[in-house]
Formats: C-alpha cells, structure tokens, sequence
C-alpha cells in the first residue's frame, strides 16, 4: 500500500532537506549542491538563501568560491540567473539550453531587423574569445557588424545562446559594477565532456528530489523547465531508484529510495531569501504557502521580495531598506511570540547587512 503524508510531514520534509529547519555548520558550496544552485536575479539573494541555512555564515565565502571560479554565476534553468558550482553548470547548462533557445526566439530573435541569431551568435562568441567585455561593450561591438540592430538585442541573444558566466565583481555581496561576459570555458578551464541525454535528466531529477522532495513530476518539470520527464521518472521507480508517496490529496509524489519522511513538529521562523525556489517556480508550492497569501507576494515588474516562514508556512514578506534596516510585512495573523521570533532573525539580517 503506497504511503500518505500530509501537508506538514510534506512541509517539514522539504524544511529539513532545505536546512530551514535548522541551521548547519557547513561550507557554503555544499549548501549551493543541495539546493541545485541559488537564483540570482537579485545579485544578493544567494547570500541570503545562505544566511537562512548555514550557521555563522560570511559574505566572504561565497565571495571567494565566485572569484576563484569554483562557482558560477550564470543563465541556466528557465533561461533564470543562477549562482551554481561550476562543475554542476557545465552538464546542466547543455539540459536548459533548450529552453533559453526557445527565449532566444521567443523574446529576442524576433526583434531582429536583418541579421540572424546563428550571425549573431558566431560573432559574439569570437568577439569573447579569450577574453571578457561589459554587456553594454558587448552590444556596442556587435551593433558594428549588423548596425541595423538594437545593441541590447545582439546582448541578449547572446547571453541566451552561449554559456556565459557574469564574472566578478558582478555578483560579490557588495560589487555593483555592470554585468561583464566570459565564455564559460574560458572562464572556468575546460573540462570532462558533460554527461547528457536522459542519463543527465535522471542526474537532475535525482539532485531536484534530494533537496526538495517528495515531488510531483508537474513540481519537479516547473522547477527545471524540462517537460516529458514522466517517462524516466517512472522508469527510476520501476529500477526502485525512486519510491512513490501518496500525497495530501491523494496526488502521486515521488522521491529517492530511502530517504526520510519527517515527522511535523516546532519550525523556528525563517528569513528566506528573494527569488529562493523553496517558492518561486514551484507547481508543488502548497507545500509551503496558501496560494492566495503567495500571489500578495507577487510584483508586477517581477520582482521577488524576501519570505517570511512562521511554523514552516508563509506569513509575510521582507526587503532590506536604503539604510540597511529590514522592513516586515506581515500576509496573515501571526502571534505575538511568532513576530519577536521573526524579529531575532532581523536582527540576524540586519548585522549581516551591516
């Protein structure tokens, strides 16, 4: 008889995996490992994805893991900017290329006058070679060779259709500096040829199902961008790779043989990071949040706010201010001892900001 979880056993389960339950003493990129990888958008936010789980942790470290090219800061899943270890973004970017080919298309291809993408591409991955230029350097010398096109177009095709890593000062805790592009090998070093085809997907799935399972094939192809994984995820349970659950109405979960389920009891609140895919680009995100509490959290330029987590759901929001002070927006009713919980880990924000 297939097992049954509830809500809370699903949300604890996915808290302790994430290390929301309870800080860990470890270094930084095992963190980034288990989570597949921070999003990035907000050049800040894996910093914070890594104060919400790491205890003690120091901009310093991630800092050092970017400049000396163990990871990256690069467009991966769902065309989406992600801080990943490198050896993790060279197999995985080749599994999201799809995707940011079809954005190529979709979102700048179009936009094109006279050139074409295939033209564009081959100029700029030649104007990289070897070396690295500013975004808006990058258009400026590409408008030269197809001067009908608007430079910000050329950028974003290009970004789109080769592996390029934003490379620092772009992306430490305090470099504000403009984006500046390097072609991943030159950037990284050469390196094994990546592992691809449907043994890569597994690869994924496996990684997606260790830091944020059990899942729904729906919650495991939203997070990745992938589609048609049902078949391999199928065939892992029928190797007993992967173990299927019955969820809290009934929906088919799947996870890693042999891992634990865990138990609901007490859930420190938790600061969590903008952009953390503990919520965004989540089809399984009930989990976690009340639908109609997440989509206040939702801006019309796209934007993510931080998260604020009381007993392992949503309650509110955050955002650091001008003058590096937290400001808490609370979605729903929460108690008196739950706000000077939430205001410990302000402090927590605030000194680490300060």
């Amino acid at each position: 008889m297939t097992e049954q979880i509830s809500r809370r056993q699903w949300n604890r389960t996915l808290l302790h995996r994430q290390h929301l339950l309870e800080r860990v003493e470890e270094d930084a990129i095992e963190i980034l490992d288990r989570c597949v990888g921070l999003q990035a958008q907000d050049p800040r936010a894996p910093f914070f994805g890594l104060l919400s789980r790491i205890e003690g942790f120091d901009s310093s470290e991630l800092d050092d893991l970017l400049t000396e090219r163990e990871v990256v800061r690069i467009a991966l899943l769902r065309s989406t900017l992600f801080v990943v270890d490198a050896e993790d973004a060279r197999w995985i970017r080749p599994l999201a290329q799809p995707v940011l080919d079809a954005d190529l298309r979709r979102n700048h291809a179009s936009k094109l006058v006279t050139a074409t993408a295939e033209q564009v591409l081959a100029d700029a991955d030649e104007l990289l070679a070897g070396r690295e230029l500013r975004g808006a350097e990058l258009g400026a010398a590409l408008a030269t060779r197809h001067p009908d096109e608007q430079p910000t177009v050329l950028t974003a095709i290009a970004r789109c259709g080769l592996p390029l890593v934003q490379v620092p000062p772009r992306g430490l805790f305090r470099g504000k500096q403009a984006v500046t592009y390097q072609r991943f090998d030159d950037w990284v070093g050469p390196g094994e040829p990546a592992i691809a085809g449907d043994e890569a997907r597994k690869d994924l799935i496996r990684l997606y199902l260790r830091g944020f399972g059990p899942a729904t094939v729906q919650g495991i192809q939203t997070w990745c961008g992938l589609t048609g994984l049902r078949p391999l995820v199928v065939a892992m349970e029928a190797d007993w790779e992967l173990a299927r659950l019955s969820g809290p109405d009934g929906e088919d979960l799947y996870d890693l043989e042999g891992l634990d389920i865990v138990d609901d009891g007490p859930v420190p609140p938790r600061l969590v990071a903008p952009f953390d895919n503990v919520l965004v680009a989540q089809a399984d995100r009930r989990r976690i949040a009340d639908e109609e509490v997440y989509r206040r959290t939702v801006t019309a330029n796209g934007a993510s706010p931080g998260f604020v987590l009381v007993d392992g759901f949503l309650a509110g929001t955050w955002r650091v201010r001008n003058d590096g002070t937290v400001g808490v927006e609370y979605l729903r009713e929460v108690s008196a001892k739950a706000r000077r919980d939430v205001d410990a880990e302000v402090d927590r924000v605030e000194t680490f900001v300060g």
